[in-house]
């Protein structure tokens, strides 16, 4: 089963997650926001995983990011999905919070 690490807010935690019910994937969700546990439990991967390089290094957090049982760490999940010849989908939700984003991002003046 897979390990997601991600928030309730987020636009591709949110689509990644519908994805992932639609075509019955496993996986437990661990909302980074929840708690601080779960928040430094995310950090300690982070920091310690190639996996994310990509992300620090476009400024991004990284999340969905997905971890295997064999521990191996992902943050494409539509690739993950396109590899198994499934389509990711994208949910009004996502859309909504993203437009959500993009507002908080207007009102303080700079590019989020």
């Amino acid at each position: 089963m897979l390990k997601v690490y991600g928030t309730k807010i987020c636009p591709d935690c949110i689509a990644c997650e519908a994805s992932f019910k639609k075509y019955g994937i496993g996986y437990e969700f661990v909302n980074i926001f929840a708690t601080m546990p779960d928040f430094k439990e995310f950090l300690r991967l982070r920091d310690a995983s190639p996996a994310f390089a990509h992300a620090k290094e476009q400024g991004s957090v990284g999340i969905p990011a997905c971890v295997k049982e064999d521990g191996e760490i992902f943050t494409d999940w539509e690739g993950f999905l396109k590899d198994q010849g499934l389509e990711p989908i994208w949910p009004e939700a996502a859309d909504q919070a993203k437009a959500e984003i993009a507002a908080q991002c207007d009102l303080r003046q700079h590019n989020c």
